[in-house]
């Protein structure tokens, strides 16, 4: 007698309700379209910065928040404190040019009107919804919190490199320099390149460490709430 087994998606899929398989589907689609939109805009740095944050963070979340949400005591004040330390940063970046700095460093149209509408208008936005989500143990606002302790969070040691990175365009020149990088006007992109300019400052890298250090203690907590949680299940 043959008996029909269900595939492993089909076996995966029937262990979650309605709102985790929506949720999954959700992440994996920011998983694809961020970094290809990333891609399209930017160039390549968003994919390999983004891109490699989101699927890190989405086997983290599917293994750990997705399948029992962690209690709002236990993620929110984490979240917040990562995107509170993220906001000054940010004001940081732009304050030193951080977008132009890294057109100049890659050869990359991202302007510092780009850079506004993503960091400053529309990641508020998404934090603040991602707040309530997590208050009310949504699965998405978990993924939404995973990316951001990983990427915002621990990704954010790269600012430590650029400096010793030689910039794509115009190495040796220490001034700021106006160019059309892909059919884009970019104005007064900085060099930060540690030889030229005997400074070893990239746009942002003062700041850096403070959605690092709550971002690192946040998967440290999470992945240690998650095996308790799950101990204690199997003891059950």
């Amino acid at each position: 007698m043959l008996i029909n087994l269900p595939s492993t998606h089909q076996q995966i899929m029937s262990t979650f309700n309605l709102n985790q398989k929506i949720s999954l589907c959700a992440a994996a689609t920011f998983c694809i379209v961020a970094p290809v939109v990333g891609y399209i805009k930017i160039g390549l740095p968003p994919v390999i910065i983004v891109g490699g944050s989101a699927i890190v963070a989405f086997f983290c979340w599917y293994f750990t928040y997705l399948k029992k949400s962690a209690e709002p005591e236990v993620i929110l004040p984490l979240f917040i404190l990562t995107v509170a330390g993220l906001q000054i940063h940010i004001t940081e970046e732009y304050l030193s040019g951080f977008g132009p700095a890294m057109s100049r460093l890659f050869n990359i149209p991202w302007s510092e009107e780009s850079f506004l509408m993503v960091f400053a208008l529309i990641g508020p936005t998404i934090y603040t919804l991602t707040t309530l989500g997590l208050y009310y143990k949504i699965p998405i606002a978990g993924f939404i919190a995973w990316f951001i302790f990983i990427g915002p969070g621990v990704a954010e040691f790269t600012h430590f490199l650029f400096p010793l990175l030689k910039p794509s365009i115009e190495p040796s020149n220490i001034n700021s320099i106006t160019q059309v990088l892909h059919g884009v006007v970019i104005e007064n992109m900085p060099n930060y390149y540690y030889i030229t300019t005997g400074r070893y400052y990239f746009a942002g890298m003062w700041t850096a460490v403070l959605p690092m250090l709550p971002g690192i203690y946040a998967i440290y907590r999470l992945i240690r709430h998650h095996k308790s949680a799950s101990s204690i299940l199997n003891d059950k």
